[in-house]
């Protein structure tokens, strides 16, 4: 049986397929959004692209600007909407939404703030989507390991993770991860 290491951090596109089925998601088409899916056009890693956010005239106008360099793209199909039905059969996720930090606001606060957000973002992904893998590009990065927000914690699946018995190496993990940025 695969480490849960080894399930998180693996390629998720695989090379070509004799049939393809590649659905991606993006949630939330702001500028990290937005930079996910230029990369996911640019590698043509996705048959159907979906995006979604809450945020309609915003959206609107991305896939505008996607629909006008269609020509150049190899992603048959790109679609919008602020209804999570678009995301269905989606193989991967990326959810690059979340609150930003008012002024006087408490981190604390901010964070419960975005977990009300995520779990509504998560309910929906998991609705048309049960068997996709999430990929979180959002802030603040250290907080999300702790957070329960689809009823599993990271916790619950390895009860190790923040003690020394973590035979997955997550400290060295997250070490990676911050220097990488």
């Amino acid at each position: 049986m695969a480490t849960l290491t080894v399930k998180l951090i693996a390629p998720v596109a695989e090379e070509e397929a004799a049939i393809p089925n590649n659905n991606i998601t993006v949630v939330c088409v702001g500028e990290v959004g937005m930079a996910c899916v230029i990369c996911i056009l640019g590698q043509s890693l996705a048959d159907e692209l979906a995006l979604v956010d809450v945020l309609e005239d915003k959206l609107k106008g991305e896939m505008m600007d996607l629909q006008h360099g269609s020509l150049f793209l190899q992603t048959p199909k790109i679609v919008a909407d602020k209804d999570y039905s678009v995301t269905a059969k989606s193989k991967i996720v990326v959810v690059t939404a979340g609150v930003c930090q008012q002024e006087r606001e408490s981190c604390l606060n901010l964070v419960q703030r975005n977990v009300n957000v995520f779990k509504f973002i998560i309910s929906q992904i998991v609705k048309y989507s049960p068997g996709c893998i999430i990929i979180v590009v959002s802030n603040p990065v250290d907080m999300w390991s702790g957070v329960n927000v689809a009823n599993v914690s990271l916790r619950e699946l390895n009860s190790e993770m923040r003690t020394e018995n973590n035979s997955e190496n997550w400290k060295e993990v997250h070490k990676m991860v911050v220097e990488s940025t």
